[in-house]
């Protein structure tokens, strides 16, 4: 199964974002203007503040971000106070997060677990909220193709290897060229 979908950073276009106690109105401006894109975009749901990989508040949803008072409510309290604290320059981890996204981590931990009947329940939820999942197609066409569902499991991974970005793309070419070959070369 995939533990590169499990780094955000990779599809989410994550960023960090420096926080300089001179300038802190200037890292809200251009957070602010970073979430009002991605929200135009309609591709994520969530944002999560980390510093030093650890959240500085509850994951927040995206909308509620964009509106100029809610990022001054949400941000400029918490990032002025990390500032305060830390007295000098800090940087953090800015994580966009999607619910489809969720559900593909919590499918992988089922997975790993050997529920694979709960991991497909999430994997499929995934591709509900979000269609063209890369992650949750390739993870989806693992599953199913162990569980010896070989004519689901090439239809799902043909979908996600037509990605032309996503790295698990690569990884369902592969899969369908084992497949391809034969029953055992998978």
């Amino acid at each position: 199964m995939s533990n590169k979908s499990d780094d955000p950073r990779r599809l989410a276009g994550d960023f960090r974002l420096e926080l300089d106690p001179e300038a802190i109105d200037e890292s809200i401006r251009t957070l602010a203007e970073r979430l009002r894109r991605l929200v135009e975009q309609g591709r994520y749901t969530k944002v999560r503040i980390k510093y030093k990989g650890k959240p500085v508040m509850p994951d927040i949803p995206l909308g509620v971000l964009v509106a100029t008072e809610a990022a001054t409510f949400w941000f400029a309290g918490p990032l002025r106070a990390l500032v305060v604290t830390l007295g000098a320059r800090a940087f953090v981890d800015v994580e966009f997060i999607h619910d489809a996204d969720e559900k593909v981590r919590e499918g992988l931990r089922h997975y790993s677990a050997g529920d694979v009947e709960d991991a497909e329940a999430c994997y499929r939820d995934a591709l509900r909220i979000k269609p063209d999942d890369t992650a949750a197609l390739f993870n989806l066409g693992v599953l199913l193709r162990v569980t010896g569902r070989r004519s689901e499991a090439i239809s799902s991974l043909e979908k996600a290897a037509a990605d032309a970005e996503h790295p698990d793309a690569e990884r369902a070419r592969a899969a369908l060229k084992k497949m391809k070959r034969g029953p055992r070369a998978l």
